[in-house]
């Protein structure tokens, strides 16, 4: 059955094999509610195995991405819950990053605006970062008084830009301008305002078309070898390549090489 949200827009261009998300609440700037934190991660882990996806966008109705949770919505409601029912919240906000992280579809965010809280977190777990002018970017908890470390982003942050910069971004919760977060290696790419979902789009396209087997590879590897020893890395990488090998798609890629044409994988 065609997935099908309610609480944000979903879209799957059939020419291209690309899904594009949008959060759709542009009067609230995006901010997350209950539901879509759940719709979001039970459409992440369909993903994984969605008929005719290849590659995903991920982007917001409007002038922002994503403001975090919603002050009313969410922020009110987790005041008066126990610690059970904030535990249960809690992991369930972490399992959506988890969804991102083992879909073995490329995920690109096409950052059109503002980008903080749990927002910015959701936008570091994409694959890749295509961002408006206007994309300033916050990791806003300890601002609230809570930790820095929320849904996963200590783990991901210093992994994208390094021990030192996370921690003062994570500890101060202040803003980065796009230019900054790009020449920081926060963002991939920035875009003049307007343009980012068309060029988050490209570059889905251009990954929905390459080899989806081997894209799910590298994902996985990127993920687990963060925690291996190089000799670990290095047989584990020597087994999967062994195995891409004996794929329809290394041999297509050969084929088009020596006939001097582009791919077409499977």
């Amino acid at each position: 059955m065609p997935l099908n949200p309610a609480s944000f827009l979903y879209e799957l261009d059939a020419a291209t094999s690309v899904a594009t998300i949008t959060l759709n609440r542009p009067e609230r700037r995006n901010a997350l509610t209950f539901e879509v934190y759940d719709e979001l991660r039970n459409t992440f882990r369909a993903l994984d195995a969605e008929p005719g996806v290849r590659a995903v966008v991920i982007t917001g109705a409007g002038g922002a991405f994503c403001t975090g949770g919603d002050v009313r919505d969410i922020i009110g409601p987790l005041l008066e819950m126990d610690s059970g029912e904030l535990l249960e919240f809690t992991r369930m906000t972490c399992d959506l990053i988890a969804a991102m992280r083992d879909c073995g579809r490329p995920v690109v965010g096409a950052l059109n605006g503002t980008v903080a809280g749990a927002g910015a977190v959701i936008a570091t777990a994409c694959d890749v970062r295509i961002a408006a002018e206007s994309a300033r970017i916050a990791y806003l908890f300890t601002g609230v008084g809570l930790s820095g470390a929320d849904m996963g982003i200590a783990w991901l942050l210093p992994r994208i830009i390094g021990l030192g910069r996370a921690t003062e971004l994570l500890m101060t919760g202040g803003f980065l301008d796009a230019a900054e977060a790009l020449r920081i290696g926060l963002y991939n790419r920035v875009v003049p305002d307007g343009e980012a979902l068309a060029a988050g789009g490209d570059l889905a396209a251009r990954l929905a078309a390459g080899p989806s087997a081997a894209l799910a590879v590298t994902k996985r590897a990127l993920e687990r070898e963060a925690h291996m020893t190089l000799h670990d890395a290095l047989d584990e990488e020597a087994r999967v390549q062994a195995v891409c090998m004996e794929d329809p798609n290394f041999r297509e890629g050969y084929r088009a090489f020596v006939e001097k044409r582009a791919p077409v994988f499977s």
